[in-house]
C-alpha cells in the first residue's frame, strides 16, 4: 500500500502551507498528491501550480467533476497536464450528485452510469489521437444541428500517454462494478476495510465482464483516510465527526443520499436516520455529535500513535493500493514511519 496526500478542495480561500506539505510528501517518500472539486476552487488549476514544484510525485484529481467540462475538455487538460508533468498525472473523474450537477452546472443528472461510459469511451479516443466522433445517449461529437459545420478532429498535441490512467470516483455497487470493467482504479469516498464484501463482490463482477479493462492484479484503489492522532480517540473523532455529518446528513437530499447509504450498508442505518434529521433541521452541532466513535473508527484513524498502528493493519490488508491522508507535518512523518 502506497501514500498518497490528499489536498481536497478549498475551503473561503487556498489553505496555507500546502506547497511545504507537497514537498514534505514528497521528501517523505509518498507516492501521489490528490487535489478535488465542487463548487469553488476547481482540482486542475492547484494540482498544476503545486505539482511544478515536485519531480517524483503522481499527480491526482479526486476528483474531476464530469459536468464541469465536456469529455473533449477533460482529455485536453488531461493530455496538458501530462505533458507538463512528464507522463505523472493521473485523472480521478466523478459523476457528483444532483444538487451539485443541476444546481451548480446547469447539467442533467439521471443516468450518471451510462453518462460516464460514454465519457470514459471519449476520453480514450481523445488519448489514443483518435479522430473523435461519437454517437451516444448523452454525447454526441459532431454536434447534431447547429450551422452543420461540425467536423470530427484529431488532437493537436500528441499525449505522453495514449493511456493516461482513469480512475472513477463511485460508491454504489453497480458504480464500482463499472469502475472495474471500464477504469484502471477506482476511488471510494468512505471505504472500511472490515466491511468491504460487497465492494469486493461488485469489483469482481467488472473485471468478470467482457472487455474488462485490467484486472484485481493490476487495478488501482485510491482512497481518502482520514487521521487524527490524540490521546484520546473520542476527542480525536471530533475532527472528523462534522465531516460525516456533512456528507451523511446534507450532501443529498433526504431518500438520495449516496453517502448516507454508505454508512447504512455498514450497519448505522439507525444512526444515519438521525444524523440527517437533525441536519436537514439545522442542528448541525448536534448532527456531528451523534456521529458514533464505532462509525468514525470505521472509515478513520483515529487516537494514539500505538492505536492508529495497530488499527493500520486491516488497511493493509485492505482493498486499498494507495491510502490518501491529509493533515499537519507530524501525521505525514508518522505515517510515512508506519506505513513504510
Amino acid at each position: 500500500m502506497k501514500l498518497g496526500l490528499t489536498l481536497g478542495y478549498w475551503g473561503a480561500r487556498q489553505p496555507e502551507g500546502q506547497p511545504e506539505l507537497v514537498a514534505l510528501a514528497e521528501q517523505l517518500g509518498f507516492d501521489s498528491v490528490w487535489t478535488a472539486e465542487a463548487y469553488g476552487s476547481d482540482a486542475l488549476t492547484p494540482l498544476a501550480w503545486l505539482g511544478s514544484r515536485t519531480s517524483r510525485l503522481r499527480l491526482g484529481t479526486s476528483v474531476v467533476q464530469m459536468s464541469a467540462r465536456t469529455p473533449a475538455a477533460t482529455a485536453m487538460a488531461a493530455m496538458t497536464m501530462d505533458h507538463l508533468t512528464g507522463g505523472r498525472f493521473v485523472l480521478g473523474i466523478g459523476a457528483s450528485g444532483p444538487q451539485v450537477v443541476e444546481g451548480w452546472y446547469g447539467q442533467p443528472y439521471p443516468k450518471p452510469l451510462a453518462r460516464t461510459r460514454e465519457y470514459v469511451t471519449i476520453l480514450r479516443q481523445a488519448f489514443a489521437r483518435e479522430v473523435v466522433a461519437f454517437d451516444g445517449e448523452h454525447y454526441r461529437l459532431p454536434f447534431p444541428g447547429g450551422t452543420g459545420l461540425g467536423k470530427p478532429l484529431r488532437s493537436t498535441i500528441h499525449p505522453v500517454r495514449p493511456d493516461i490512467p482513469i480512475l472513477l470516483a463511485a460508491e454504489g455497487p453497480k458504480n464500482v462494478a463499472l469502475a472495474a470493467e471500464i477504469a484502471d482504479g477506482w476511488i471510494p469516498l468512505f471505504y472500511s476495510p472490515t466491511d468491504d464484501e460487497h465492494y469486493r463482490a461488485a469489483l469482481q463482477e467488472g473485471f468478470a465482464r467482457d472487455g474488462a479493462r485490467r484486472s484485481a492484479e493490476d487495478f488501482e484503489v485510491a482512497c481518502m483516510v482520514p487521521v487524527v492522532i490524540g490521546d484520546d480517540a473520542d476527542t480525536a473523532a471530533d475532527q472528523v465527526r462534522p465531516m460525516l455529518a456533512l456528507y451523511i446528513g446534507g450532501m443529498g437530499a433526504r431518500g438520495v443520499n449516496f453517502h448516507y447509504e454508505v454508512f447504512a450498508r455498514m450497519g448505522f442505518e439507525a444512526e444515519c436516520a438521525g444524523i440527517q434529521d437533525l441536519y436537514l433541521d439545522g442542528r448541525r452541532d448536534e448532527a456531528a455529535a451523534a456521529v458514533p466513535l464505532a462509525m468514525v473508527e470505521k472509515i478513520a484513524l483515529v487516537g494514539p500513535r500505538e492505536k492508529i498502528a495497530d488499527d493500520l493493519a486491516a488497511w493493509k490488508g485492505s482493498l486499498l493500493t494507495t491510502m490518501m491522508i491529509g493533515g499537519d507535518a507530524n501525521t505525514l512523518r508518522l505515517m510515512a514511519e508506519l506505513v513504510a
